[in-house]
């Protein structure tokens, strides 16, 4: 009888002793292939790969630390982590070298570069920018008279920007084949990228919105003050690398007599 305790007592140990080696293995290859996909992200590729970011993921809870020379980009690279599998928590001890000068020119440039890289419709425009005392000079080729004109427009909407002068060139082509990174653009980075356009754009930085993407069609909930901030959502995330669609459910309130306002449907 006290043999066949010890033999299940020896077996117990046994298979704690293997048990429990193996929990931080697997913890740690989960923390390993957050940081794969990150750094195969569509996101760090195209703007975050020449950054001094650098990153640690334990248990699912990353720290982002290093430095960076636009507040945009460790903004992005929270979002593009926190919509990744397996990420818990997201810890972003990244400092921007333009600290303390948020609106400096150098810090607007920044973000106007940006912008304008984001959307699909600009992405491959040769915008160049300059700025002095926020007025912001747009040179370069467009390929289009309403691509130019759409410069324009989202450079003018970037907090800082006092005026636009767009003397980019219009030269004529053949129409351009779509990219063939928007057709392979992850979720985690649709959501992120979405996210910044909408916090970077000044008619939109202060809506209240949440957004998830699933197979690039992108889901945006929240409240809108207007039918026309509302419609500016969609143009702005429809027009994002990789958005397939957008499926905009935000409310808007309806004033009743007395200006109180309710939600709306």
């Amino acid at each position: 009888m006290s043999s066949t305790i010890i033999k299940r007592a020896f077996a117990l140990l046994t298979a704690c002793a293997v048990l429990v080696p193996t929990m931080p293995v697997r913890a740690a290859d989960a923390d390993d292939r957050i940081l794969s996909s990150f750094n195969k992200s569509y996101a760090y590729k195209t703007f975050l790969k020449d950054d001094a970011i650098r990153t640690e993921s334990k248990n699912g809870v990353v720290t982002l630390t290093g430095q960076v020379n636009d507040a945009s980009h460790k903004y992005l690279a929270q979002e593009a982590l926190a919509g990744l599998p397996g990420v818990r928590q997201v810890d972003n001890r990244i400092e921007v070298s333009l600290d303390g000068a948020e609106q400096s020119d150098t810090s607007v440039r920044a973000t106007v570069r940006s912008v304008l890289a984001l959307h699909r419709k600009l992405s491959d425009c040769g915008a160049e920018v300059d700025i002095k005392d926020g007025v912001i000079t747009l040179r370069g080729v467009a390929t289009s008279e309403a691509q130019k004109e759409l410069a324009t427009e989202y450079a003018g909407d970037v907090r800082g920007v006092l005026r636009v002068t767009n003397v980019m060139t219009v030269v004529q082509g053949p129409a351009k084949g779509q990219r063939t990174e928007a057709e392979s653009v992850d979720d985690a980075s649709i959501t992120a990228q979405v996210k910044l356009a909408l916090r970077s754009h000044y008619s939109t930085s202060s809506v209240n919105t949440k957004v998830q993407t699933t197979g690039g069609v992108v889901t945006v909930t929240g409240v809108a003050k207007n039918e026309a901030e509302k419609t500016l959502v969609t143009k702005l995330a429809t027009d994002i690398t990789g958005v397939r669609g957008v499926v905009n459910n935000m409310t808007i309130p309806q004033e009743l007599p007395g200006g109180v306002a309710t939600p709306g449907k």
